[in-house]
C-alpha cells in the first residue's frame, strides 16, 4: 500500500520511532493526505527500520554519541531533514526527549502518542504504571510536544477499560489497538487543519 495520497500534498511528515514500529505502520497504511517522507530512528537495530525499508521510506539514524550534545545531535538531524522539506514531526514510540533545537524549528508542529490518559502515568512505562496502580480506566493520549516528559497540550484522548480478566499483556494489546486507530485519525485531522 502506498504511503502517500494520489496528489502531491504540501504536508510532508517525518515519523520518529525507537522500536517495533506498529504505530509507524498504522500511519503508513492510513493513506493520509500527506507524504511520510522519512523515518528518524535513534537505534540502528530495531524492527521499525525494516518496516520503513519495506515501504521504501528513507531512514535517518540519529544515535546519541558520547561527547556529542543533544543540541549538536539535533542540529545535525535538522540538516539531514532539510532535503525532505518536512512540515511536521510525528513521534510514534520515540523514546527520547525532544530538545529546544527541534522544538524551535517546528513550533507546535511536533506531536506524540502516549499509552495512558495524561497527565496520569507519563514516561516510558505508561501502560505498566497504570496496570500496577490498578486503575479501571486508562487509555491513549495524543499531545503536542514541549520540553517536558509527556507534558504538552492534549489534542485527543480515548479511554481503554480494564476488566478483572485483563493481564498486563491483554491490556497492552487493547491500548495498542486503540492507538492504531486514534493516531492516524488525529494526524489526518491535524493535516487538514494545517498543523502538520
Amino acid at each position: 500500500m502506498s504511503n502517500q495520497s494520489n496528489t502531491e500534498s504540501e504536508s510532508r511528515i517525518a515519523v520518529f520511532a525507537s522500536g517495533n514500529g506498529t504505530n509507524f505502520e498504522a500511519l503508513v497504511n492510513a493513506n493520509l493526505p500527506a507524504k511520510i517522507c522519512v523515518l528518524v530512528c535513534d537505534n540502528p537495530d530495531v524492527p521499525v527500520i525494516q518496516r520503513a525499508k519495506h515501504h521504501h521510506i528513507p531512514v535517518i539514524l540519529s544515535v546519541p554519541e558520547k561527547g556529542v550534545s543533544k543540541a549538536a545531535r539535533e542540529q545535525s538531524l535538522l540538516e539531514n531533514l532539510t532535503p525532505y522539506r518536512v512540515t511536521g514531526l510525528v513521534l510514534a514510540g520515540y523514546m527520547r526527549i525532544v530538545g529546544p533545537t527541534l522544538l524551535s524549528a517546528f513550533p507546535r508542529r511536533i506531536i506524540n502518542i502516549h499509552p495512558a490518559l495524561l497527565p496520569s502515568f507519563p514516561g516510558r512505562h505508561g501502560i505498566e504504571d497504570a496496570y500496577k496502580a490498578g486503575v479501571r480506566v486508562t487509555g491513549v493520549t495524543i499531545h503536542y510536544v514541549d520540553g517536558g516528559v509527556d507534558t504538552g497540550e492534549i489534542i485527543a484522548q480515548e479511554p481503554v477499560y480494564r476488566t478483572d480478566q485483563d493481564t498486563l499483556t491483554s491490556l497492552e494489546a487493547k491500548i495498542h489497538s486503540v492507538e492504531h486507530q486514534l493516531y492516524p485519525k488525529t494526524v489526518r485531522q491535524l493535516i487538514q487543519k494545517g498543523v502538520l
